[in-house]
């Protein structure tokens, strides 16, 4: 399988890790030849129950039987989606309370800039340097990684940089600003928090000059952070939310939630001013009303914190510098990004997935499912400190 993978499957980078996977269940991903492997990745976040979550898989199956496809987004009323937006709605603060369903983080971030660019009718767009949003044009455009969007050029127009945490660029929001674009914690720059109130700093700023406060909770979201999102553990509410990664179960969606005010601008002047034939898909939207149900009324979200304290206690090693994020969107940094590469493949090898981050080349991700047990994170520490004792003595 491994060999016609590479041959015929369009490929991300020239060594992919290339397990050859067999089944999937709970913390763990099993592979052809038979070995286990502790999952410590979760897809990117992604599997937020876990791998096959009975009540996830029994969501899917019930929907399969009743209908799949039957209209483009927004024409007809299906329960699925119904349930999970109102859902949503009324576990958000006052003001997000409609919900666009897409196929993807980096479509809700393409709807995201539209609706901003709508709403105000101003075009610029302030993101952070380092920043993450996806890969599509909008979404790339947001980056200011050279290397990684030179080759794209031209892309969308009217985007500048600020530096995240920084308040002393905050005059660079002014009445041209259509919109601020941040991640709540950054993901690719390291799983950076933001500091002294910065987001609410940003959010006072737009307000002042009349720019919409867009927030990337792609990576945060649905639980990983101790709340449902985020954002709600630093005292801020943007004018606009986005959403995806682990809010599917393991199904791709994507989402991005405003007022009933803005994103009724979609829908008007011009009509389809944002259109997918697949979001809000029956089935995909069954498990995701199914993962914030469980999301909801289990202790998953609390637990987050506790589990950190075990990871934080379990990885204290000479060669981690630092532990960074919150919850279960956790960054190891080692003292270089050699140690970090060997931790990642001979995980690999001992039955433990980890994986990297986009730009800081130290760091070793720590995002498993929120379902994982403190048994499972001791054993995966236990074995990631095992490879760096012996790094150590070398």
């Amino acid at each position: 399988m491994k060999k016609d993978f590479l041959k015929y499957q369009a490929q991300t980078t020239p060594h992919p890790l290339g397990l050859e996977v067999s089944h999937a269940q709970g913390s763990y991903i099993h592979t052809t030849d038979g070995q286990s492997h502790l999952d410590f990745v979760a897809g990117v976040s992604a599997c937020t129950l876990g791998h096959s979550h009975p009540k996830i898989v029994q969501a899917i199956k019930v929907q399969a039987e009743k209908y799949l496809h039957v209209m483009v987004y927004g024409e007809y009323a299906q329960q699925p989606a119904v349930e999970l937006t109102k859902l949503l709605a009324e576990n958000l603060p006052d003001g997000l309370n409609k919900t666009y369903l897409v196929n993807s983080g980096t479509e809700a971030i393409e709807g995201a800039l539209k609706l901003a660019r709508r709403a105000t009718g101003r075009t610029q767009i302030l993101a952070a340097h380092q920043a993450y949003h996806g890969n599509t044009m909008g979404s790339l455009s947001l980056m200011d990684f050279e290397e990684r969007v030179q080759p794209f050029r031209p892309l969308v127009g009217d985007i500048a940089h600020i530096n995240f945490n920084d308040t002393s660029q905050l005059s660079e929001i002014t009445g041209q600003t259509a919109a601020v674009i941040l991640e709540t914690i950054q993901g690719g720059a390291g799983f950076i928090e933001p500091q002294n109130d910065y987001l609410k700093k940003v959010k006072a700023r737009c307000e002042e000059t009349g720019a919409l406060l867009i927030l990337d909770e792609i990576q945060p979201g649905f639980g990983r952070t101790g709340k449902l999102f985020g954002f709600q553990n630093y005292e801020v509410v943007p004018d606009i939310l986005v959403m995806g990664k682990g809010m599917g179960g393991g199904l791709p969606i994507g989402a991005f939630t405003a007022s009933e005010e803005l994103m009724d601008l979609l829908s008007d002047n011009p009509k389809l001013g944002h259109i997918t034939t697949f979001g809000g898909n029956p089935l995909i939207a069954a498990s995701a009303l199914t993962t914030l149900q469980e999301l909801l009324h289990s202790q998953l979200i609390p637990d987050t914190l506790q589990k950190e304290t075990l990871f934080r206690k379990h990885l204290k090693h000479p060669l981690i510098q630092e532990i960074r994020g919150r919850g279960l969107m956790l960054a190891a940094l080692m003292k270089n990004s050699e140690i970090a590469d060997r931790v990642v493949l001979e995980a690999k090898d001992r039955g433990l997935i980890l994986f990297w981050l986009l730009f800081e080349k130290r760091a070793v991700r720590l995002t498993p499912p929120l379902t994982i047990s403190s048994e499972e994170i001791v054993k995966g520490c236990g074995i990631i400190v095992d490879i760096l004792n012996e790094i150590a003595a070398e």
